[in-house]
């Protein structure tokens, strides 16, 4: 096939090449910035926009520690103390920790893997417009006094109707669904472009120890958000139609928000860890002068890690009543943590006593978070043992430990990682005149801000007061906690005067001030929208390259696609293990869809907030169908075949290859989706076992016949997909299964839509209906978005994106039938037990 191939460098012009480059990649001026879909601008703006949340909890958190520096103070009443300090928390979670590291990793990752983009960068827009706006729909809610006033951990019954009837429970329950629904974009993203789109050569064991930390931080999110994503819809779901998941006196359980909410929040402390650790993985090597000792060790640590922080949520409830078997086995669980902790800590110490260690700034906030993290980390090894849990518990011990493990975790590694990248992001090197003095403010009065808040707690002080009376030691801890505060906050001024410093009079450079060894290092400073002007071939470890040697070959076009071709903004995809290059991937251009699609979902939201709920409905077919338009705009309308990309190599688009990123895309969502649909049959067997008023008085009434038509047309919806991609594949036309598949779709909306209005009890009335409607309103869902994939096949075999090389599209809508049918399945299936489940648990009445 003929393609337009422009080779800047066989003109004996690398700056050609680097003009052409930038006219395709670059993001236009003035408005059309609103459009841009660019990694970098992209991590750019999520990162600033952390901080300024940052900002904004930051002066939360210090009119809490005005209000508490004085017993009987009358600065706040109870009510505005509970929205500041609900929001300080929530902020500081949800808006800057989480949204900060996903900026970090989407400015970093592609860069440091020798790649161009992320797989999907209209994905990475709208996640970041959906974090804008769900954070906006919270500060806003802030500034309106109506903001959440029940904690940042939402408990039930202090969230429920009859205790917080405003709309208060409701921002945050939509506000931050909204925003961690950000966040699992991001999170699918990063796996399937660290998986997927490494420079070649680059095989998982010469990945650096960034993307692997990133990696398994992806995953840890694709599992833990779901449950918390599900319990603000079971809460939102109760507060708005009077479902009883919570209720006790219709048979649900308040503990059972407890479990859902920590079996994200425990995972959460190592995903906004793991991050960090990564930082400081990538730069202590570099101040070392050495390479990372222990690259496998923490490896292995790092999955570990991950692993055994999925097992140990009821860390948190330990005063709740659990038995003691469960007691022991968790907290043995909460100690045998730190063990994979300890492997990473004790590989950086290494790394320095191996080396020669520069002591310069960013070495300075290392230094400093091993001083805060190993305070955080002997005191949550402390509150692992169970009796000291029950004495210390909802005290603020728990609140000085939670900031020393967080706050010393995420600020001074990623005071550190700013000081250290900054040059590669603005091109200037440091002025450090408040760099040092700024260090030192923070430290001094961080530690004088936690640290006194143990002895507070060991004095028997509760958290989550707005006021205390004039006990003795507790006055001059909360005092001079208070004035550590400011101390601490003229510091974090003094960074943001000095960070601007180096933005404005820092000396211009064009190459790595470090003589690191990634390859972020090895590319103009600051980087161009399209990272490299050709891509690397690697062949040793990601972390031990020759920058000054590799840089300059890579800028004139003697790598991977040195050239430019028909106007394409393109990368390469890799096999997942080896690195060896698979796929041309042509990434699409800059669109505002991202916005319009963020804007139309956020619509939605604050139509629920506000009670509109029809019109919410309307806006969600509006996202819907956005999202089904932005499928239309990719892909190609013919079959190019293999294609040069450079070295002597040619390879497909990825539009014509069985597995392309799409696929994998697909696939993690469903692992995420799966996830959710675990925990609400954990939510379902959890209140059979353990809610009281069980069984109810009725029993549910199942149409055998009905439930069983819908397990069937759900698996004959899943085999007419599998027949309408064999149809294209054989260059045949998939009308027919199409239609087919499309009236098993709605034959299964049809039947479990009589399904739920026959459930008694009626689902207001009991937990038993209520978890037996969401069951089937899961498979619901999903059979409506099996008719959007069909949607979209039909369109793209209109406009002739369809060919018997381009079936991806139909491969997918296959995936998704499958799923659909196998969740359908198990979901009807329950269901259908309940009666006989109702039975055996009447035998405990």
């Amino acid at each position: 096939m003929n393609t337009t191939i422009d080779d800047g460098t066989h003109g004996g012009s690398a700056l050609k090449l680097h003009r052409q480059l930038a006219e395709i990649w670059a993001t236009g001026p003035g408005l059309q910035r609103l459009a841009a879909i660019n990694h970098s601008v992209i991590g750019v703006r999520f990162m600033v926009t952390a901080f300024v949340f940052f900002a904004i909890g930051g002066v939360l958190g210090m009119l809490t520690r005005v209000q508490l520096a004085t017993p009987n103070a009358t600065f706040m009443d109870a009510e505005t103390y509970n929205q500041v300090f609900t929001m300080h928390g929530s902020i500081m979670l949800f808006l800057f920790a989480i949204p900060m590291l996903e900026g970090i990793a989407v400015y970093l990752t592609p860069k440091m893997l020798g790649t161009r983009d992320f797989a999907f960068p209209r994905l990475t827009a709208y996640g970041y417009w959906c974090y804008l706006f769900g954070g906006t729909i919270l500060t806003t809610a802030l500034v309106a006094g109506v903001a959440p006033d029940s904690g940042w951990f939402m408990y039930t019954p202090l969230s429920s109707n009859v205790y917080t009837p405003g709309i208060n429970a409701d921002v945050w329950l939509l506000g931050v669904t909204f925003v961690e629904i950000s966040a699992l974009t991001l999170a699918v993203e990063i796996i399937v472009s660290i998986l997927t789109m490494r420079a070649p050569g680059m095989s998982l064991d010469r990945m650096p120890i960034f993307g692997w930390y990133m990696l398994v931080t992806a995953l840890m999110m694709v599992v833990a958000f779901p449950p918390l994503i599900l319990g603000s819809i079971l809460l939102e779901t109760e507060r708005a139609f009077g479902l009883p998941f919570f209720d006790p006196s219709r048979g649900g359980d308040p503990l059972l928000w407890q479990h859902l909410f920590w079996l994200f929040g425990h995972p959460d402390v190592y995903i906004i860890f793991l991050p960090m650790a990564g930082l400081l993985s990538t730069m202590i090597p570099v101040f070392a002068g050495t390479p990372l000792i222990g690259y496998r060790a923490i490896i292995v640590a790092i999955i570990g890690l991950a692993f055994i922080s999925f097992g140990i949520w009821v860390h948190h409830m330990f005063t709740v009543g659990i038995p003691h078997l469960a007691l022991a086995f968790f907290s043995a669980g909460s100690a045998i943590v730190a063990v994979p902790t300890s492997v990473q800590l004790f590989a950086w110490l290494a790394t320095l006593a191996h080396g020669r260690p520069i002591w310069n700034v960013p070495m300075l906030y290392i230094f400093g978070f091993f001083s805060t993290f190993a305070i955080g980390g002997l005191t949550g090894v402390m509150l692992a043992m169970v009796p000291f849990d029950w004495q210390a518990h909802d005290t603020y011990f728990v609140v000085a430990h939670f900031h020393y493990v967080i706050g010393g975790s995420v600020a001074f590694p990623i005071l550190a990682a700013l000081y250290y990248w900054l040059p590669l992001l603005t091109g200037r090197t440091a002025v450090y005149r408040l760099a040092i003095p700024a260090f030192w403010l923070i430290f001094v009065g961080f530690n004088m801000t936690f640290f006194l808040m143990h002895l507070a707690g060991l004095l028997g002080m509760p958290r989550r007061i707005y006021t205390y009376p004039a006990v003795e030691n507790w006055t001059w801890l909360n005092l001079l906690s208070s004035l550590g505060g400011f101390i601490m906050t003229i510091g974090f001024a003094l960074v943001v005067i000095d960070l601007i410093a180096q933005v404005r009079y820092g000396r211009r450079v064009r190459r790595d001030p470090w003589k690191a060894a990634t390859l972020e290092w090895a590319m103009p400073i600051p980087p161009s929208p399209y990272a490299f002007a050709s891509l690397p071939h690697i062949e040793v470890r990601a972390d031990r390259i020759a920058v000054g040697d590799l840089a300059p070959s890579l800028a004139r076009g003697e790598g991977y696609l040195g050239f430019v071709r028909n106007g394409w903004q393109e990368t390469l995809g890799v096999h997942m293990t080896s690195g060896m290059p698979e796929q041309l991937i042509v990434l699409p251009r800059s669109t505002y869809l991202p916005l319009w699609t963020a804007l139309a979902t956020a619509t939605a939201v604050l139509c629920m907030l506000f009670k509109l709920y029809l019109l919410s409905l309307g806006m969600v077919l509006v996202t819907a169908a956005l999202f089904v338009l932005a499928g239309q705009s990719a892909g190609q309308t013919r079959d190019y075949g293999l294609l040069p990309v450079g070295r002597g190599l040619s390879l497909p688009p990825h539009t014509e290859t069985t597995n392309p990123p799409a696929w994998w895309a697909l696939a993690f969502t469903l692992v995420a989706d799966g996830t959710l649909f675990t925990s609400l049959i954990f939510g379902l067997l959890y209140l059979w076992i353990s809610a009281p008023n069980w069984p109810p008085v009725g029993r549910p009434d199942t149409s055998l016949a009905i439930a069983l038509a819908s397990v069937v047309v759900l698996v004959v919806a899943a085999i007419s997909a599998r027949g309408a991609l064999r149809a294209v594949v054989g260059s045949r036309a998939p009308g027919a299964w199409i239609a087919l598949s499309a009236a098993a779709l709605v034959a299964a909306i049809a039947g479990l839509v009589v399904l739920i209005g026959n459930v008694i009890p009626r689902p207001t009335e009991h937990a038993l209906g209520a978890t037996a409607a969401a069951v089937l309103g899961f498979v619901v869902l999903h059979a409506a978005i099996g008719l959007l994939f069909l949607l979209s096949n039909i369109l793209r075999l209109t406009f002739g994106l369809v060919s018997a090389r381009r079936h991806i599209d139909f491969r997918l809508t296959r995936l998704w039938s499958d799923y659909t049918a196998i969740t359908g399945a198990l979901a009807i299936g329950l269901v259908l037990a309940l009666p006989a489940l109702v039975d055996l648990l009447g035998m405990r009445s």
